[in-house]
């Protein structure tokens, strides 16, 4: 193996779509899980069965898996649908987000509710919401071209007394 392969391998291309893909996945499986957690204190607690051990902990668990693997595949397949769509388009726009979470609404809750009016519907309401948060600019972060540093890089004036 080369070195550029090796840099591959090791993830020094952070910006590829693959690993946008994976980053996407990740997320909505972390975000899904802690939501999984949120909604099963919401229920009751099953009663004690004879044979089942913890049913409470083990329901928290069931939720919690179904719910992070739903995101999963949600965010999975939204950034990498987008990030195919801006390959393809050579642009970089609304537009692309919005393909990305139709498709995306359409696939999983199209999957999960097994029918074509909950695809149509699931998708379009997740691209109706990516197209506005994209056109409004509601980012996380303002890229200012100013850089912070966890400590300081110029010198400190000398004390006066």
């Amino acid at each position: 193996m080369d070195e550029a392969e090796l840099d591959d391998w090791a993830g020094e291309e952070e910006d590829s779509a693959v690993m946008k893909t994976i980053k996407g996945a990740t997320t909505g499986l972390a975000a899904g899980t802690i939501w999984g957690t949120v909604v099963a204190t919401w229920y009751d607690v099953p009663r004690v069965e004879r044979k089942v051990a913890l049913p409470g902990l083990i329901r928290t668990l069931r939720m919690c898996g179904t719910y992070g693997l739903t995101f999963a595949a949600i965010g999975g397949v939204y950034i990498g649908v987008e990030q195919l769509m801006q390959k393809h388009r050579m642009k970089r726009d609304f537009i692309n987000g919005a393909v990305g979470a139709f498709v995306a609404g359409a696939t999983v809750h199209g999957y999960k509710g097994r029918s074509i009016q909950t695809a149509i519907s699931a998708g379009s309401c997740l691209a109706f919401t990516s197209a506005v948060l994209d056109i409004g600019g509601r980012t996380t972060r303002v890229d200012t071209g100013k850089e912070y540093y966890p400590y300081t890089t110029g010198r400190k004036p000398p004390a006066t007394q």
